[in-house]
């Protein structure tokens, strides 16, 4: 426990972690914790604050939220038996579902074998959006955009240095017009007053920074110079949450012998019925809700735990999902021989950098655990549990469904009381 600690807040020349701690839901909280930190490279001090009743003070709280009260707990728990890209990780999740954890942890032990599950995110790049109104109709936007371009990027990069001199910052400015259709109750009261915008949007590589604050400034600092650039006037200076081009694609896949294993039918027929319960979700957009959700259920408990703001993926995911026109499922499952294989692609805008964590001592510590070093790798570990958690729910309805195990831990809280 007092061993010398690196850089990074790893005990150097340690085995590697295993990430399957069995029967760990049978120890005490006590326990749980003792186990935790002897498997765990993080020296203890680190992994402290996950202990905590509550590891975020009021006054800590005071610089995160206006009008504060107190704060509130919600259950952090643990996802065992993960395997990323061919290491063994532990990670917290915040949830108060009671399935959650547990779930994802059993789907996880299904999904280890070789490498494990493989997630690859890619550059984190980001779009921060300038609405222009009222444009001279002989204004030629798009060649003076291209003219000044240099000049316009350079003024975004000197709002944020510290980006620039990381190897990321504003890569380049893009315009297109976007025409506004008015319903036609509106047409009835008035005649419309923007048929027709210009949106100029600016490309940034945020690095290991979720990018919100730096693009939001970015934008805001551009919007005058392009008024007078281009005429017209600008409105809202964002950015977009879409986060496109933050993608992380998710591979997974387990034997029929392992799928089949503590089930009421056989392991080729479960197979089946869980591509047939895929196949649903691809097709099917109130289905596809759910099954999304599920897949959420995952990936926000670890967002959670680690201090993003989850609400953005969500909405980043949710967009993903209807990309097509309709709104379909994220990740699809499929019968290949003796094996049954998953996949998932979906965009998640993550920081190790700025915002909740340069304050919250739990988030920290979250991130410690999972021994992350970039957003990139918070993103696939995030995406990797959310494909652990889909196979889980989907197994769970391809069987007995979802009900019995669900309830079962549900009914550890006791009577529900109304007052």
């Amino acid at each position: 426990m007092s061993a010398k600690m690196g850089r990074t807040g790893q005990v150097p020349n340690r085995q590697e972690i295993d990430s399957r701690l069995p029967a760990f839901h049978r120890l005490s909280v006590a326990q749980r914790r003792e186990r935790l930190l002897e498997r765990s490279r993080c020296s203890p001090s680190l992994l402290e604050p996950l202990f905590g009743a509550s590891s975020l003070e009021v006054d800590t709280a005071e610089l995160m939220l206006e009008n504060v009260l107190g704060v509130y707990g919600l259950p952090l728990g643990v996802c065992t038996n993960l395997r990323v890209n061919g290491q063994d990780r532990l990670v917290a999740m915040v949830s108060e579902e009671p399935s959650v954890v547990a779930a994802a942890s059993h789907a996880a032990k299904m999904l280890r074998d070789g490498e494990g599950i493989l997630s690859r995110g890619g550059r984190s790049l980001m779009r921060g959006q300038i609405q222009i109104l009222e444009l001279p109709a002989d204004a030629e936007p798009e060649k003076r955009l291209a003219a000044h371009q240099a000049r316009l990027l350079a003024l975004a990069n000197a709002q944020d240095p510290a980006l620039c001199r990381a190897g990321g910052g504003a890569l380049a400015l893009e315009l297109r017009r976007l025409e506004v259709a008015y319903h036609e109750d509106e047409l009835a009261l008035s005649r419309p007053r923007w048929e027709q915008m210009t949106i100029v949007e600016l490309l940034v590589d945020v690095l290991d920074a979720m990018g919100a604050n730096a693009i939001n400034t970015m934008v805001e600092a551009l919007a005058p110079e392009l008024e007078r650039l281009l005429g017209g006037r600008a409105l809202l200076r964002i950015l977009s949450n879409r986060a496109e081009q933050r993608l992380v694609k998710v591979h997974g896949e387990l034997s029929l012998q392992r799928l089949g294993e503590g089930v009421h039918c056989s392991a080729a027929d479960l197979a089946e019925r869980i591509e047939a319960a895929s196949l649903f979700a691809e097709w099917d957009e109130a289905r596809a809700v759910t099954h999304n959700k599920g897949i959420m259920n995952g990936i926000d408990a670890v967002l959670m735990a680690t201090g993003q703001d989850w609400r953005a993926v969500e909405a980043a995911a949710h967009a993903w999902a209807a990309r097509s026109g309709g709104y379909r499922a994220l990740s699809r499952w499929r019968v290949r021989g003796d094996k049954l294989i998953g996949s998932m692609e979906l965009p998640l805008a993550v920081g190790i950098v700025g915002g909740a964590l340069r304050v919250h001592p739990t988030a920290r510590a979250a991130l410690h655990l999972a021994e992350v070093h970039s957003a990139r790798e918070l993103a696939e570990l995030a995406a990797a549990v959310g494909l652990a958690q889909n196979l889980a729910a989907l197994r769970a309805l391809a069987d007995e469904g979802i009900q019995r195990g669900h309830m079962k831990l549900h009914r550890r809280t006791g009577p529900e009381k109304v007052s």
